[in-house]
């Protein structure tokens, strides 16, 4: 019966998609603010109401939600054809949704249990980060991808996601021994996205500046020039410096509230949302990383953890977050990849996701892990444990916005996402068990 729901909804997506050319070329003839604002209120529509559709009638298939919403989307390719000729709409809403889930993703990690696992966190973060994208670049390389599109696509999928992973790991009771690695885990995802969103914009200004990457060794001199390397840390520093006033800003928020108004918190959601966009801002103005800034605002408030008052509200955010942002950011691939493009992407995709799950992702735990003092079985674990998702749609969105004639780097980063969100979440629970970390 699930799946039978689920062929429904594609059956009903295909149909609507069919005769949604003629909506939307009747929206167009009103001419005008009205015809902007009539396809704009379209597009949007279509993605909320297909977005809780996906989220419904995934449960009780093998398929999480996020990987239904982002085949919804290419299905509803023509549908959502608005959102393809409005590249700066579709960016900003992609890069303001991220900030938020971001700014979030810092607030899962409680600070203190963070400096407990910092070190292995970081190693993971960047120096796997970097081994991801050393080592798929040259995979991709020899699997015949342009050096451009190489260097793109692996820099996007370099970041992590804990889309399906945090639902997947709350619902294994792992021995307290093993919490460690799942902590790590987590935090990883969360770090990790900041630091691939940086070495993005880095490598696309390298592209935009025809920078000769044809082999590792151009690549790596390219991006490890003084240059490059002295903007790299300006991302980083102003970055950090723009997410302590964005912490700033949180505490004044969990005082103001804990001294004068302790009741009023559900008033504060437009806060919360805002503090993450206004410290994306400034970094950004400072020319540094907003995605770094929003996620250490996150990661030093965490004013869920001290105001009980505030426990509520942090529900409510991620209730929105969940329902709202990444359903939209899933389904804004839609509009960049069709469903003939997908279908002729599949086999070069599933070659990419077996190589990125099979290949760089067991090297760069290995690697990177070295001198952490992790277990071996841990490290198995966490080979296993590599869902791309959010962050890595929206650089690719932002990535195609800057570079619309790579037209293979949307459909095969969507591949990634697809076959990482499925078969990942769906295997950790096993992978556990076989590995005797589980309560029995």
């Amino acid at each position: 019966m699930p799946y039978l729901r689920l062929a429904f909804l594609f059956v009903a997506a295909f149909e609507l998609n069919a005769f949604a050319p003629d909506v939307l070329s009747h929206l167009q003839s009103l001419g005008g603010t009205e015809a902007t604002l009539a396809q704009s209120l379209w597009c949007l529509g279509l993605l909320m109401v297909f977005g809780w559709l996906a989220s419904k009638a995934a449960v009780g298939t093998v398929f999480p939600s996020f990987t239904l919403q982002l085949l919804l989307g290419i299905v509803l390719h023509d549908a959502l054809a608005p959102l393809s000729s409005q590249l700066a709409l579709a960016v900003v809403v992609c890069t303001a949704l991220a900030a938020i889930i971001l700014k979030s993703g810092g607030d899962e990690l409680d600070r203190k249990q963070f400096a407990k696992i910092a070190f292995p966190t970081l190693m993971m973060a960047v120096v796997g980060y970097l081994v991801t994208f050393f080592v798929m670049f040259l995979l991709l390389l020899w699997s015949g991808l342009d050096s451009k599109t190489a260097a793109l696509l692996s820099a996007i999928i370099g970041s992590t996601d804990p889309a399906a992973l945090i639902p997947t790991l709350r619902n294994v009771r792992f021995l307290p021994q093993y919490q460690r690695v799942v902590d790590i885990s987590v935090a990883e995802s969360a770090l990790n996205d900041a630091v691939g969103a940086i070495f993005t914009a880095a490598v696309a200004a390298m592209v935009m500046a025809q920078v000769p990457m044809e082999t590792v060794q151009g690549l790596a001199q390219g991006l490890f020039s003084p240059d490059n390397l002295l903007q790299l840390g300006q991302q980083f520093v102003v970055g950090t410096l723009a997410g302590l006033v964005g912490w700033g800003a949180m505490v004044w928020l969990e005082r103001y509230r804990q001294a004068d108004h302790p009741y009023q918190a559900p008033f504060d959601f437009s806060l919360i949302v805002a503090i993450p966009l206004l410290t994306f801002l400034l970094a950004q103005a400072l020319h540094g990383n907003g995605f770094l800034a929003a996620f250490v605002a996150g990661l030093l408030a965490n004013f869920n953890r001290s105001a009980e008052h505030f426990h509520h509200l942090i529900e409510q955010t991620e209730t929105q977050i969940e329902s709202v942002a990444k359903p939209v950011i899933f389904m804004m691939v839609g509009p960049f990849v069709s469903l003939p493009m997908l279908v002729d992407t599949a086999l070069m995709g599933l070659g990419v996701s077996v190589l990125f799950m099979m290949v760089a992702r067991p090297v760069a735990v290995m690697l990177a892990l070295l001198p952490s003092g992790i277990s071996f079985k841990e490290k198995l674990f966490l080979c296993a444990v590599r869902e791309t998702g959010v962050i890595p749609v929206v650089l690719a969105v932002i990535t195609v916005a800057q570079f619309a004639e790579l037209q293979w780097l949307m459909p095969l980063t969507a591949w990634v996402v697809i076959w990482t969100l499925t078969v990942l979440p769906a295997i950790t629970p096993w992978l556990s068990r076989r590995l005797n970390m589980v309560q029995t």
